[in-house]
C-alpha cells in the first residue's frame, strides 16, 4: 500500500511538473510577443526581487511543518494537527507580512538603487500583497506532504496557473499601450491574484481533509517542547540556507544588466540581451528537467534509505542507475537543443538572438542536469552542508567575474560564465559524491557509448529528415517535431544494443521504494 501511495504521488508530481513547465514556457512565449525582449528583461529584474521577498517569507516552514505533522499524526487528532497549522501559520504570516512591508515601502528605493530602473516601482508594489497568501500556502503545502495528499497542492498549482494566465491576457492589451511599466504591472497583478487563489484553495482542501479524514479524539496538551520553538529550530537552518543562496542570485541578476550596460552604453540593449537570455531561452532549456526531477523524486528516498541502512553494494547500484539515466536523457536533451536552436528560436520567439543563446548553451545543458541530480542525491546522503558550499563558492565566483569581464566583453564574457560555473559546480559536486560513496565512475558507458549513440542518431536524422527538410518536403515545425522522434528513437535503440541502458534497470525504477 505504501509502495502503491508513493508512486501515485510519484506520478502526479511528474504530470504536474511536465504540464506546468510546459504551459509556463508557452506563456512566457505569448508574453514576451506582448512587451518585447526589453520588457522580458525588466520583468526578470522585478522577478528576481520577488524570488527574494518570497524566500524570506517562506523559507523553512513547509519542511518543518511536515515534519511535526508527521509526528502529530500519530495521535490522529484534530487538535494535535491543528495546533502546529496554528502556529505555524502566526510564524508564517508574520514573516510574509514583513516582507509584504519591506517590499511594498521600499519598492522605490529598490526600484531606483537597486534596478537602477524605476519602471520596476509599481510592478513591485503590486506584488507585495501576495507574500503573506504565499506564506499560508507554504504551511498548508508541508501539511498535505506530510498527509501524502499531494493532489491538492498539484491541484493548487494547475489553479493559480490558470488564473495567472487568464488575469495577464485580460490585462496586457489593455495596459501594454501605456508602456512597459504597465506591462509588467499586469503581469504582476496575475501574479498577486493567482497567490491568493491558490492560497484559498490549498485553505479549502485543508479545511475538508481536516474534516473528513481526522476523527476528532481526545483533547491532547500542547506539545513539548513548545510548537513554536520546534517549528523555528527545523526551519532556521533551512531557511538560512535559502537566505543566502537566494541573495548572492539576486545580487548576480542585478549585477548582470548593469554590467551589460556597462558594455554597451545603452540601458535599453542590456535588458533586451538579459530578457533574451534569462526569459526566454533558459525557459526553454529547462524544460525537459521536469523527468529528470521525477527521477530524482523515485531515486532520492532509496538512496536515503539503504545509506541509513550502511547497505553499500545497493547505495552505488542506485547512485549509478541514477547517474546512468540522467547522463542519456540530459545528452539527449543537449544534442537536440544544440541541432534544432535556429528553428526554435524561430518558432517560438521569431528572434534569430534567442536561437543563438541556445545554440551556445545547449552543449552545456547536461552539465547543468547532472549537476542537479548529484546535488539531489547528495542531500539524500545528508551533505546538504557541502552542497550549499559548493553552491556559496559557484554564486561568489560568478558574482566576481561578471564585475571584471562583462563591462569588458558584454553578453560573450556572461556565456562564459555560465559556462565556467557549471563545469565548476559539477565538478565539485561529482567530486564529492565520489568521496562520499565510494564508486567509480564507468566513463565508458556513462559518457562514451552514449555519447556515440547520439552523434549515430543525429547522423541518421540528417540523412532521413534533414534531406526532406533542405528538398521543401517539410515546414520548419515538421522538421523540429520529426527530427526530434527520429534523434530520440534511433539514439534510444542504440543505447540498448550498446548496453547502456538494460530492462532490468526500468524494472528497478518502477519498482520505486520498498514500504
Amino acid at each position: 500500500m505504501k509502495r502503491f501511495v508513493f508512486l501515485k504521488n510519484t506520478l502526479i508530481l511528474t504530470t504536474t511538473s511536465f504540464l506546468l513547465r510546459m504551459i509556463g514556457m508557452f506563456f512566457r512565449v505569448y508574453i514576451s510577443n506582448k512587451i518585447g525582449s526589453e520588457g522580458m528583461g525588466l520583468y526578470q529584474l522585478i522577478f528576481s526581487i520577488y524570488i527574494l521577498a518570497s524566500t524570506f517569507a517562506t523559507s523553512g516552514i513547509s519542511v518543518a511543518v511536515t515534519r511535526l505533522i508527521s509526528e502529530a499524526a500519530g495521535k490522529n487528532t484534530k487538535r494535535s494537527i491543528s495546533s502546529v497549522l496554528n502556529r505555524a501559520f502566526l510564524i508564517s504570516l508574520s514573516m510574509g507580512f514583513l516582507a509584504a512591508a519591506a517590499l511594498y515601502f521600499g519598492a522605490e528605493w529598490i526600484g531606483t538603487l537597486w534596478l537602477r530602473d524605476t519602471r520596476a516601482v509599481l510592478a513591485l508594489r503590486v506584488l507585495s500583497p501576495s507574500l503573506p497568501f504565499m506564506s499560508v500556502t507554504a504551511c498548508l503545502h508541508g501539511y498535505f506532504i506530510a498527509r501524502r495528499r499531494v493532489s491538492v497542492t498539484s491541484g493548487a498549482q494547475l489553479f493559480e496557473q490558470v488564473i495567472r494566465i487568464a488575469v495577464v491576457m485580460l490585462l496586457i492589451d489593455r495596459l501594454a499601450p501605456m508602456g512597459i511599466a504597465y506591462s509588467c504591472v499586469a503581469v504582476m497583478l496575475g501574479n498577486t491574484l493567482a497567490d491568493m487563489a491558490a492560497c484559498l484553495y490549498v485553505f479549502l482542501g485543508y479545511r475538508r481533509d481536516l474534516k473528513r479524514n481526522i476523527p476528532p479524539g481526545p483533547q491532547h496538551p500542547a506539545p513539548h517542547p513548545p510548537v513554536a520553538g520546534r517549528l523555528v529550530s527545523i526551519a532556521a537552518p533551512i531557511a538560512a540556507g535559502s537566505y543566502l543562496t537566494t541573495i548572492l542570485r539576486t545580487v548576480e541578476n542585478l549585477l548582470v544588466p548593469n554590467c551589460l550596460t556597462q558594455y554597451s552604453s545603452s540601458r535599453e540593449k542590456a535588458l533586451s540581451e538579459f530578457g533574451m537570455l534569462k526569459g526566454m531561452a533558459m525557459p526553454v532549456l529547462f524544460f525537459p528537467s521536469s523527468f529528470l526531477s521525477a527521477l530524482s523524486i523515485l531515486l532520492i528516498p532509496e538512496i536515503s534509505e539503504v545509506n541509513a541502512l550502511r547497505q553499500t553494494a545497493k547505495l552505488n547500484r542506485t547512485v549509478t542507475l541514477a547517474l546512468q539515466i540522467c547522463t542519456t536523457m540530459s545528452l539527449l536533451a543537449g544534442g537536440l537543443f544544440t541541432i534544432f536552436s535556429k528553428d526554435l528560436g524561430m518558432l517560438l520567439y521569431k528572434s534569430p538572438e534567442v536561437g543563438f543563446y541556445i545554440l551556445v548553451l545547449g552543449p552545456i545543458m547536461p552539465f547543468i542536469y547532472f549537476e542537479n541530480i548529484v546535488d539531489g542525491i547528495l542531500k539524500g546522503l545528508n551533505q546538504q552542508v557541502s552542497t550549499l558550499r559548493y553552491n556559496v563558492i559557484d554564486s561568489v565566483s560568478r558574482i566576481s567575474m561578471i564585475l571584471a569581464l562583462v563591462p569588458l566583453r558584454g553578453m560573450q564574457a556572461f556565456l562564459f560564465v555560465m559556462l565556467f560555473s557549471n563545469l565548476l559546480t559539477t565538478y565539485l559536486n561529482a567530486r564529492r559524491l565520489l568521496v562520499v560513496t565510494g564508486i567509480r565512475f564507468d566513463w565508458n558507458s556513462l559518457v562514451v557509448k552514449p555519447l556515440l549513440s547520439l552523434i549515430g542518431a543525429i547522423c541518421a536524422m540528417a540523412y532521413t529528415v534533414g534531406n526532406a527538410m533542405q528538398n521543401g518536403l517539410l515546414s520548419q515545425l515538421s522538421y523540429v517535431v520529426l527530427g526530434s522522434c527520429a534523434v530520440a528513437a534511433v539514439y534510444t535503440a542504440l543505447l540498448f544494443l550498446t548496453g547502456c541502458l538494460k530492462t532490468s534497470s526500468f524494472a528497478r525504477l518502477i519498482k520505486g521504494r520498498k514500504p
